[in-house]
């Protein structure tokens, strides 16, 4: 898979870094055959709807993609996918894109795409802020949710943490009217600081009233990661809004 960005070239802090572990035959197997199949890649463009003189803003069209009208979730750094593979299973009535960076997680998601022919849920390999901003349509996502990302725990890389005013703007732009932005972290200080950016954020009501976490819903399973942070003896905390 190429990995250049198809977006214009620019200084941003990035919540993440490249550290791709090793691909094992399975997953590069499934990148080569099943992505082409599952994946969307915002590189590309379905060229009957090339315009001459088109630039590089376009949008991905979830009704030509899934087959109906929807407004998928759109899950943000699904690591190994168990919890979005999960939740498409149990909800065939839904439409679910997941967005990620590792190219062993994509692998490994659409393995289980394939062998439980989940044809509700496609799969992207990008930066995840990058593609919010030029390839999905305003208002056109039910629900984002953002379990576990990276908490940059040092002072000094605070500013790489993903959940900032300005994202939760991206956010709410993107999001229905009443869309639901579910997030999850094992760090405390992590916790504090998403209740700290969204209490303060007009766009956004907290679900469980201010200030408040909710009891873990059931549209995320304990993933890998999950249970990793509880054995160190991380406390875990869900926090659920509402756009306004």
């Amino acid at each position: 898979m190429d990995q250049r960005s198809p977006f214009p070239p620019h200084r941003v802090v990035r919540s993440f870094v490249t550290r791709d572990g090793r691909l094992t035959p399975s997953q590069q197997k499934a990148l080569d055959e099943l992505f082409p199949k599952w994946g969307l890649d915002p590189k590309l463009r379905d060229d009957r709807k090339q315009e001459p003189g088109d630039g590089l803003e376009w949008h991905f069209d979830w009704a030509e993609i899934f087959g109906r009208e929807t407004a998928p979730v759109f899950e943000i750094g699904f690591g190994n996918g168990e919890n979005l593979a999960e939740q498409a299973e149990k909800n065939p009535d839904k439409d679910y894109v997941g967005i990620e960076v590792y190219r062993v997680g994509v692998g490994r998601l659409l393995n289980q795409i394939e062998q439980r022919g989940l044809s509700n849920l496609r799969v992207i390999c990008a930066d995840a802020v990058e593609v919010l901003n030029h390839r999905v349509a305003p208002e056109s996502l039910s629900a984002l949710w953002l379990f576990f990302p990276d908490p940059w725990h040092k002072k000094r890389h605070h500013k790489r943490r993903i959940v900032q005013p300005a994202f939760a703007d991206l956010v709410a732009s993107k999001v229905t009217p009443s869309g639901i932005w579910h997030l999850a972290t094992d760090w405390v200080p992590y916790a504090e600081h998403m209740l700290e950016v969204l209490e303060a954020h007009s766009a956004w009501e907290n679900t469980a009233g201010p200030g408040q976490k909710v009891p873990p819903p059931d549209n995320r399973i304990e993933t890998h990661f999950e249970k990793r942070g509880l054995r160190k003896g991380h406390e875990v905390a869900d926090l659920v809004y509402k756009r306004l």
